[in-house]
């Protein structure tokens, strides 16, 4: 069907420009019809197809495989050919063509060089549109294949969230499992509602913030319970949130990191996280104070994971500021949405 198309256009592209030379030949000269036929419809056709031999099989049976040799003598053979061709044509013609207003007859090689150039102009075109064609071709084939690189990139990035999350929770149950804590079940159904929005609602691109900031907060509840309650945490949510999209599970990872390695028990020092958005900007902040002990300092894949992400889906579009302080583990981002 493409293939049709291209044949099309190709051909309605030729039939104007023809029109337009017998039209503009008729409309200044007013010239027999019988010439008009042969300057303006026959030698055009004749070129046309010069310009296609070019295009179509000498530029990719020699030029494209770097037969430079060959392609030159393909081309100097075509011309030749042509050019006789063309003077066939002129000795048929010989009144509209060979003779000029005088009565005196063109010879053959005058006539014969001025053609050579008529071709070669012909052959310019194809070929600055072969190249053309085919530099635009090959950029789109290294757009999908380097789009196809970094959805398989995305989509590995994505498989590691969900193992990642479920070992660090399943830590968290395994304590409470341990300690024989009456909240394990309410634990078990907590990370059940975080997990069915893990499989089944983040399979999209974007996904609502409303339900995004839901599934945070789903989190922060599973670790209230894993810490009796004596977990505190400071959340607020300013602006319009609820007709904004973001890409799914980008933020958990901060959220995870400040548990896992900040201060949660103590009141006087809450983990502080603020989510402002304003139009479509949002600024994401949240603060710990840092473990004086921390005997975990891997700090895991979640942060590497969710810059990956950052640059992949929201290349120019965000900035983001970690501070790592003697006290307190800062994180700021700002995200075009």
């Amino acid at each position: 069907m493409k293939q049709r198309w291209q044949i099309l256009w190709h051909s309605l592209f030729w039939i104007v420009m023809i029109s337009f030379w017998v039209y503009i030949a008729d409309s200044n000269l007013k010239l027999p019809a019988k010439y008009l036929l042969v300057i303006f419809v026959l030698y055009p056709v004749i070129n046309i197809n010069l310009f296609y031999l070019n295009f179509l099989i000498l530029i990719p049976w020699f030029l494209n495989k770097k037969r430079y040799g060959l392609y030159a003598m393909a081309v100097i053979i075509a011309l030749i050919v042509y050019g006789l061709g063309k003077y066939g044509v002129a000795v048929i013609f010989k009144q509209y063509v060979l003779t000029r207003m005088k009565g005196e007859v063109v010879g053959f090689w005058a006539y014969f060089i001025n053609t050579i150039f008529a071709s070669l102009i012909f052959l310019f075109f194809s070929t600055a549109l072969k190249f053309t064609v085919d530099w635009f071709l090959n950029e789109r084939i290294q757009r999908d294949l380097e789009n196809q690189r970094l959805s398989a990139e995305l989509a590995f990035l994505k498989s590691q969230i969900n193992p990642h999350f479920l070992f660090n929770s399943l830590n968290s149950i395994y304590s409470l499992a341990y300690q024989r804590s009456e909240t394990t079940p309410g634990a078990i159904l907590k990370l059940s509602e975080i997990m069915r929005y893990m499989l089944y609602e983040c399979n999209d691109n974007k996904v609502d913030l409303v339900k995004e900031l839901q599934y945070l907060q789903n989190y922060i509840d599973l670790q209230k319970i894993r810490y009796a309650d004596k977990a505190y945490i400071d959340f607020k949510v300013e602006g319009n949130i609820e007709t904004q999209k973001i890409v799914p599970l980008l933020l958990i990872a901060f959220m995870e990191n400040a548990f896992k390695h900040g201060v949660a028990g103590n009141p006087l020092t809450p983990i502080r996280l603020l989510i402002d958005v304003e139009e479509s900007h949002l600024h994401f902040y949240i603060q710990n104070r840092k473990h004086t002990n921390n005997r975990d300092a891997s700090g895991g894949i979640g942060l590497i994971n969710v810059k990956r992400r950052l640059d992949l889906l929201y290349p120019g579009k965000y900035n983001l500021d970690i501070r790592d302080e003697t006290d307190t583990y800062t994180v700021e981002l700002s995200l075009v949405l």
